[in-house]
């Protein structure tokens, strides 16, 4: 028989069986709850062969298993979610048993009691912005004179598409700044995240900006009313709004959850 291990998806106050009741999580475990000092876990009980500190080291290396598991693992968070508010966990938290699963829950009780106090009433939206420089430099570009030689008209065109970029792009960051700073006004908090590559994400231009923020549902419409509004700030900057999601950015205050 093979040993077993809890999978952790997240934390909540309280879980009615309706929420989990015929949900299927990772690997198609059934999911089930875990209760502890006023919180509950929402688990499933998995195969050590799969979800084990060696196994996983492996398969999240095959993107087709991540994406099978990540997906299986919000499709949880999100079920329960509809029933209550919900600390959504990174993927593949796992605890050897169920008494480990409860000891974390009483060692980080305070942790998941503010993270709870924080999401309350609040959902996450992603923000990104792209630029293309090449775009804006070509705009602002200037012409050499009319009565330059050939080599000489070609590196002052080259001096003048130097000098436009690094304006270009120091206009762009600073605008950025700006719409980061008026969304952080609608906001309860923002958390930035690095750019990713654009290999990763397949979108083209330069991401300047790539931000998850936590807003209260009431101004969830004035958020998105503003990143509608300051998507059309430049021709060349686009903005991509996503959402709302489970807080993942806001659900800890670290992610300290290991196997152990």
């Amino acid at each position: 028989m093979d040993e077993t291990a809890i999978y952790v998806y997240g934390i909540a106050r309280d879980v009615p069986a309706e929420a989990v009741a015929g949900v299927r999580g990772v690997a198609g475990a059934p999911v089930a709850t875990l209760d502890a000092e006023g919180l509950t876990a929402v688990v499933s009980r998995v195969s050590l062969a799969e979800f084990g500190e060696d196994a996983l080291r492996r398969n999240l290396e095959h993107l087709d298993w991540l994406e099978a598991t990540a997906r299986a693992h919000d499709a949880v968070v999100d079920a329960v979610a509809e029933h209550g508010v919900i600390v959504p966990l990174g993927l593949a938290t796992v605890y050897r048993s169920e008494d480990r699963a409860r000891g974390a829950l009483r060692e980080r009780h305070d942790e998941f009691a503010r993270a709870l106090g924080r999401i309350t009433g609040r959902t996450e939206w992603g923000v990104k912005m792209y630029a293309d420089l090449a775009e804006a430099a070509s705009r602002e570009a200037a012409p050499a004179p009319a009565d330059a030689r050939p080599g000489t008209a070609y590196l002052r065109r080259r001096s003048a598409q130097r000098h436009d970029e690094e304006e270009t792009r120091r206009e762009i960051l600073t605008l950025a700044g700006r719409v980061d700073d008026e969304l952080c006004a609608i906001a309860a908090t923002r958390r930035l995240h690095r750019p990713q590559d654009p290999q990763l994400s397949g979108e083209r231009g330069w991401m300047i900006l790539n931000a998850a923020y936590l807003v209260d549902d009431e101004r969830a419409e004035d958020f998105r009313t503003a990143v509608a509004r300051l998507a059309g700030t430049r021709p060349e900057l686009r903005l991509q709004l996503t959402g709302p999601w489970a807080p993942y950015s806001f659900a800890a205050e670290e992610e300290a959850w290991t196997e152990y």
